[in-house]
């Protein structure tokens, strides 16, 4: 059986370096040596964070198991970060536009250090403390480097196709190389080390440091709407004005908590589909494959960004398309495939098939990153970025929290079986926002923020 796992980690990984390898002109858009100095520091900061969060990722359960929690206070713990996410991370996040989205990535920087520090702690209030922290960390990552980026790049002047040059690299080495490595340095760390479970939150807050070191010395600061007479209940209503009036924004939010919804659920499942009977499976080495077919798919889509045909909204349709029918591998194969009634042993040909199609997920989830970071870039408007990109997040927080709290209630099949519908229902949205895509907005975000403040003249 090991030699599937080689087998289907050395194909990814010879398909990854032949498209990397074979771009040609048509393939690259041509940029300007100013804007590559430009990206360059970004995506060296994007994945010093991001190898702050992956470091941590595998080691945060088995960390809280080494302190003697039961599972049931364990899934109370990751219920408040995702809780803490979904309510103090939409404020502070929603901070940014108004503040700074800079120092918004200095405050990520330290929470989520802070939070790390947390985990040095046994005791459960100290860690309850670690995770609400952690859910403010994760809510920044996901909303204020983005609109910095955006924000700072229309700043400079730079064509708009180039973000997505900045997007796709980001994607495939922030969630893609950088978790490969971080998996294997956490696991040096842990085990060839003997260094114990607290080691890769320690290295996780040496590498948010070097990154917090490089944002403050050399990015600029960057705003949304910093008017002084708004306050943060006037900006929440005005996002909300925004997506309720352009039916495109409410599309794109919709789609991004189906598909995130389905995806962090998958993380949850994918474990006990694959050995469902104990069997032994190399937990790392699969990580480390599926992340490969991650970058596989971010490869595919700085391809498909550098021409102008198909567009983002139209090439869509097919990822969730895909996506949704490789969720329904653990399905189709309790059926069609007689389940093996031993226990341990290695993965069941089941299991292998499940594999190949959890792969297969994994590359539609490398396409979607950035293609939905482009589609935001072009949406969302600039003044209330940050603020509507957690309100984004508020309904796959809910979704999360409520999979967590039921997540042995149902069978696997079950839950799976959700993932495919949501992921389907995806694709019906992704299909309306293609029919709209090139209609004008129902009005325009300067019109919709004069009305607010007419409709409500004694802001604090």
């Amino acid at each position: 059986m090991e030699v599937f796992y080689y087998l289907v980690f050395g194909g990814l990984g010879a398909v990854v370096a032949a498209l990397e390898l074979s771009k040609s002109n048509k393939d690259r858009i041509n940029t300007s040596s100013t804007f590559n100095s430009f990206k360059n520091n970004y995506l060296l900061v994007y994945s010093l964070m991001m190898a702050g969060d992956w470091l941590q990722g595998p080691y945060v359960y088995y960390l809280y198991s080494q302190y003697g929690f039961g599972k049931g206070e364990i899934g109370q713990l990751f219920i408040a970060g995702f809780g803490s996410s979904m309510l103090f991370g939409t404020i502070v996040g929603s901070l940014a536009d108004k503040q700074g989205r800079k120092r918004a990535c200095v405050t990520y920087c330290i929470t989520y250090i802070l939070s790390c520090i947390t985990k040095h702690s046994p005791h459960y209030k100290v860690l309850m403390l670690g995770r609400v922290l952690g859910g403010i960390a994760t809510s920044l990552l996901f909303s204020a480097f983005e609109s910095w980026l955006v924000a700072e790049h229309n700043k400079r002047g730079f064509e708009q196709q180039w973000l997505s040059v900045t997007f796709s690299k980001a994607i495939f080495l922030g969630n893609g190389l950088v978790a490969i490595v971080s998996g294997l340095f956490g696991n040096l760390l842990v085990d060839s080390l003997a260094l114990g479970p607290v080691a890769p939150f320690d290295a996780a807050s040496c590498f948010l440091a070097i990154g917090m070191a490089i944002i403050l010395s050399s990015w600029s600061e960057n705003y949304g709407d910093s008017s002084e007479n708004k306050d943060l209940l006037t900006q929440f209503r005005s996002a909300a004005v925004a997506i309720a009036s352009d039916e495109k924004i409410a599309l794109l939010g919709a789609i991004q908590s189906l598909f995130e919804g389905s995806m962090y659920t998958f993380v949850f499942l994918w474990t006990p589909a694959l050995s469902p009977n104990e069997e032994d499976i190399p937990h790392g080495f699969i990580f480390a494959t599926f992340m490969l077919a991650s970058m596989l798919g971010s490869s595919l889509a700085s391809r498909l960004m550098a021409h102008t045909s198909p567009r983002v909204e139209s090439y869509m349709q097919i990822v969730f398309a895909v996506s949704a029918t490789s969720l329904l591998l653990p399905i189709l194969t309790t059926f069609l495939v007689a389940p093996s009634k031993v226990k341990g042993g290695s993965m069941s040909f089941s299991g292998c098939i499940q594999v190949l199609g959890f792969c297969a997920f994994e590359a539609c989830v490398g396409i979607f990153w950035p293609s939905i970071m482009k589609m935001r870039s072009q949406y969302i408007p600039e003044e209330a970025r940050s603020t509507i990109m957690n309100f984004f997040r508020i309904p796959l927080n809910i979704f999360v929290c409520i999979v967590l709290y039921n997540v042995n209630a149902f069978p696997i099949t079950v839950m799976f079986g959700m993932c495919s519908i949501f992921l389907f229902v995806a694709c019906i949205l992704q299909r309306r926002l293609m029919v709209i895509a090139d209609k004008p907005k129902t009005e325009d975000w300067v019109q919709l923020k004069e009305r607010d403040s007419e409709s409500d003249p004694l802001n604090i």
